[in-house]
């Protein structure tokens, strides 16, 4: 519930279990949730609980970029300190302080504090042992990062999560002299798709309160909520004058009470609650039913799923099938001198690894989503998934490649690239800025001369108008070389749509999904012929793709809007949609 506590590194056993000499590892794909926080909103001051912590000793290393000229040819940074102010007794501007009377490092709401950064950067060194130390499958040095997709949610602690798990994974000495800055991706909220997403999605805004509600009838008149009001019921805000019962719905909620017991839990004895608020069956029904009111929809609803967490499950196995075709993506986000899209600054074809920085509700949606979060607590800070995409060895890689493919080339660079703007060697090598529908569209910049492979697109794109379908002109535009036309490229097209020889490309692949360094099973790879030898955790890339497919969206935001006025499956006496199966017609 509160701080991981990370399981010993693997034995040379569990390597050769986990990762046999018949498979090499492809491509990996980590969600980390974010560090140890301060809790998002003050509760329970009533019980001695201060409202501002003083374990943010970054807001006294902050630094903003600054432009230093009129012409935006030099920029620097400015340090400075942060101070929290808030309202006195009569309303007058006071300085936050902490319980013992600090003013410096004092947390916002939320954020994350010194022990989330320790926890995150410590996620990066273990991810680094296992993937450059152990399985030598990353380089240990590297000149840029454009062999790694970085993206991270809105939220600050997020974003400084992945930048913290990165500098684990890969420190100074792990850089080159002259490593340019890495690329993170981020969203705007209303695009959002890194965590369930119901500010910007009213159905499943009206999904996620239906099953909130059925959590609610289920367990506010039980024994367990009256042992819980027994116990800290004391302490909870009064409404009409009298005690308020611990709920499912009470103010502060009863997921909102699990947040502060697990923020304290995580952090110093300046900043914890009274001794009942951390009873052991206490804590353990406040779990329990925590995972039912948020997760329990993606398990026994497709739609839940579907605009949940359908859209990351949808990005996480097309950049998979990307890595078997030879597409190009991602890179195409990551990749580049300044102000241009394509291969990576050092030579990179396609990333090898992916780090996004999210949230809880992102964790065990996904890992529900798949029917693999059976039994399991709710996700503690810095947990984190590993999707990870293996090949048989000899296989190729469905379109004439064999195993030394092109993006083991940088791997050992030894001319660190250069981020400066390169001059053309001849006429056909000029290149320009993309234009403004190029860049919508996610083309690659135009070259001085025509691209055989840029005409091709131009009369690849779909001209349905369907409202679901989506368009697929950007699918193989990233300047990426691939033997594929990009008018039959996969992309994030479903499996009972594919093509026979598209089909054949994805044969031979597998596909393991971590936990915590734990080995996840997901339901449907249990059925024989779905498995790599009779490993249940290690699927078929087919039957992998087949279970997401179920619940990947055609268009989120279309269908975020449509059925407003429906049922909700799983509910009212309905039969639930189990998660973790093919669903028929996939």
């Amino acid at each position: 519930m509160t701080t991981l506590v990370p399981r010993s590194p693997y034995t040379q056993e569990e390597l050769d279990k986990f990762y046999p000499k018949g498979l090499e590892l492809r491509l990996v794909q980590v969600l980390l949730r974010h560090g140890e926080r301060a809790p998002v909103s003050a509760r329970f001051g009533n019980a001695g609980l201060p409202a501002y912590w003083p374990y943010c000793n970054a807001a006294q290393r902050l630094r903003s970029v600054t432009m230093t000229t009129d012409d935006i040819s030099r920029w620097d940074s400015l340090q400075w300190r942060r101070r929290l102010e808030t309202f006195g007794d009569d309303d007058g501007p006071l300085v936050a302080a902490g319980p013992a009377g600090e003013v410096d490092g004092i947390c916002q709401f939320g954020e994350l504090t010194d022990k989330g950064r320790d926890t995150t950067y410590e996620l990066g060194r273990r991810l680094r042992h296992l993937y450059v130390d152990q399985l030598a499958f990353m380089p240990k040095l590297i000149a840029n990062a454009d062999l790694i997709y970085l993206r991270a949610t809105p939220l600050p602690r997020a974003l400084e999560s992945v930048q913290q798990t990165f500098w684990g994974m890969y420190p100074l000495t792990a850089r080159t002299a002259s490593f340019p800055a890495p690329t993170i991706v981020t969203r705007t909220p209303a695009d959002e798709t890194l965590f369930p997403n119901d500010g910007n999605c009213r159905r499943f805004a009206q999904l996620s309160r239906a099953f909130a509600q059925r959590a609610a009838d289920r367990w506010n008149d039980t024994d367990d909520m009256r042992y819980l009001t027994r116990l800290i019921g004391k302490w909870m805000p009064e409404q009409s004058n009298k005690a308020q019962a611990v709920a499912v719905d009470s103010h502060p909620r009863l997921s909102g009470v699990m947040d502060t017991i697990n923020s304290t839990l995580a952090h110093g004895p300046e900043t914890r609650l009274p001794k009942e608020f951390y009873d052991t069956k206490a804590r353990e029904i406040i779990d329990r039913i925590g995972v039912e009111e948020w997760f329990y929809g993606y398990n026994e609803n497709r739609e839940y799923r579907m605009l949940g967490i359908g859209g990351l499950m949808g990005d996480i196995v097309e950049r998979m099938t990307s890595k078997v075709e030879g597409a190009g993506l991602s890179i195409n986000e990551i990749g580049g001198e300044n102000g241009r899209l394509g291969k990576g600054r050092g030579g990179e074809m396609g990333i090898r690894f992916a780090m996004s920085g999210c949230h809880d509700t992102t964790l065990a949606g996904v890992l529900t989503s798949l029917g693999a979060f059976s039994g399991e607590k709710w996700p503690p800070y810095t947990s984190h998934i590993a999707f990870e995409l293996f090949r048989k060895v000899g296989a190729g890689d469905g379109h004439g490649h064999t195993d030394a493919d092109a993006d083991a080339d940088f791997l050992t660079p030894t001319t660190p690239a250069s981020t400066e703007p390169k001059s053309p060697q001849n006429e056909e090598e000029v290149v320009t800025k993309p234009g403004l529908f190029a860049s919508f569209l996610g083309l690659k910049s135009p070259k001085a001369h025509p691209d055989p492979t840029t005409e091709n697109l131009k009369s690849s794109g779909s001209s349905g108008s369907d409202p679901l379908s989506t368009p697929k002109l950007s699918r193989g535009s990233s300047g990426i070389a691939t033997s594929i036309p990009p008018k039959d490229l996969i992309a994030r097209s479903a499996w009972s749509e594919l093509s026979d020889t598209q089909k054949a490309r994805l044969q031979g692949y597998y596909v393991r999904v971590r936990y915590n360094d734990k080995v996840m099973k997901v339901p449907a790879c249990a059925q024989p012929g779905n498995n790599y030898q009779g490993d249940e955790t290690l699927c078929t890339f087919e039957a992998f793709k087949r279970v997401v497919d179920g619940y990947t969206p055609r268009n989120w935001k279309v269908q975020c809007g449509r059925n407003l006025d429906g049922p909700v499956d799983g509910l009212g006496g309905s039969p639930a949609q189990m998660a973790g199966g093919i669903e028929e017609g996939y």
